[in-house]
């Protein structure tokens, strides 16, 4: 799926023009929302990326709108349930979805699925994307991905990488990592990143792909050797860590994505007025102190531009997906 190059102008022209609309037609359902208690759904369990932004973001827009903002964790189904849960929810303002690229991945994997990204939920916003890494066990006489890549093919069927949920986007970093250099490369698939890094800590899997908050603490106390963020640019937590384009290998970046959606329908006012309050949240020095602190990437884009990279990671996740034949039921 190629995203439109004239997407871009039209996403700026309908944030200007929703902002115009609210300028000169001002809602009642704007003015008085939220009235009373919002519910945010997390479709995993707490503790987790999603659950740490969901709470950050609850948190600051109960304190900026005097309302009580509350996290419900529904973990299960790979994420699944907790976003069909929110998707049926009325649209109404008062059931909001946080969502990992899991949302976006799921259609590829799944036999059967309650949702579709595109046509079931309004984009509020990405908030944060965590850039995913490369890890491995300091006994691993790697220095960079070129010399992994070597090391893997010399040594074909020796060599496993852990990785935090099937269907993630670092499973399928790993999945594309094997596909583009050919690498007879073992898959292991755990329940959970902490899970994955100690796995990794263990020399149980010798390499993980996972996002960057979950392996930091390791990659800076050394217990695990940071090999390279698959990234564009350098991260802040990590400003000594390389990029994969850095050392020569393309292609392979890849973010734990962080988003805010509601469900079809609801008024435009209030989905606009979600997304200001996180445009402004993101713009406090210390929000993004703290999430660049956690490995996170403030974004905080339009509900347009959010759309655009639903869309664009559908298609490039898909091919990975069948590429490698992942498949559940």
């Amino acid at each position: 799926m190629r995203v439109h190059a004239a997407w871009p102008r039209l996403c700026v022209f309908a944030a200007s023009l929703a902002i115009a609309l609210l300028l000169i037609m001002p809602s009642r359902a704007a003015d008085t929302y939220p009235d009373h208690k919002v519910r945010v759904i997390v479709p995993f369990a707490a503790g987790g990326p999603t659950d740490v932004i969901a709470r950050l973001v609850s948190e600051r827009l109960s304190e900026a709108w005097g309302q009580q903002l509350y996290v419900e964790n529904m973990p299960g189904a790979g994420g699944n349930l907790g976003v069909e849960i929110g998707g049926r929810a009325a649209p109404d303002g008062y059931t909001i979805i946080v969502v990992s690229t899991g949302f976006i991945i799921n259609p590829s994997m799944y036999s059967k699925i309650g949702y579709d990204p595109v046509k079931d939920f309004a984009p509020i916003s990405l908030v944060a994307a965590s850039p995913n890494v490369v890890t491995i066990h300091p006994s691993v006489p790697a220095k960079d991905l070129k010399e992994l890549i070597a090391l893997i093919k010399g040594n074909p069927g020796k060599y496993s990488f852990a990785q935090p949920a099937t269907g993630s986007t670092p499973h399928l970093a790993g999945e594309l990592f094997k596909q583009s250099y050919n690498l007879d490369l073992v898959t292991v698939p755990f329940n959970a990143a902490p899970l994955a890094v100690n796995s990794t800590l263990g020399n149980h899997t010798p390499i993980a792909f996972t996002a960057l908050p979950p392996a930091i603490g390791n990659i800076k106390d050394g217990s695990l050797r940071g090999i390279a963020i698959l990234a564009k640019q350098r991260v802040a937590a990590l400003p000594e860590l390389p990029t994969n384009g850095e050392e020569g290998v393309p292609g392979l970046e890849s973010d734990t994505l962080t988003g805010i959606v509601a469900p079809a329908g609801t008024p435009q006012t209030i989905i606009d007025k979600w997304n200001a309050a996180i445009v402004k949240m993101a713009a406090d020095p210390e929000t993004r102190k703290k999430l660049d602190t956690l490995g996170f990437v403030t974004v905080a884009n339009s509900p347009c531009e959010f759309a655009e990279r639903i869309k664009s990671e559908m298609a490039r996740w898909d091919k990975v997906v069948k590429t490698a034949g992942i498949h559940v039921d």
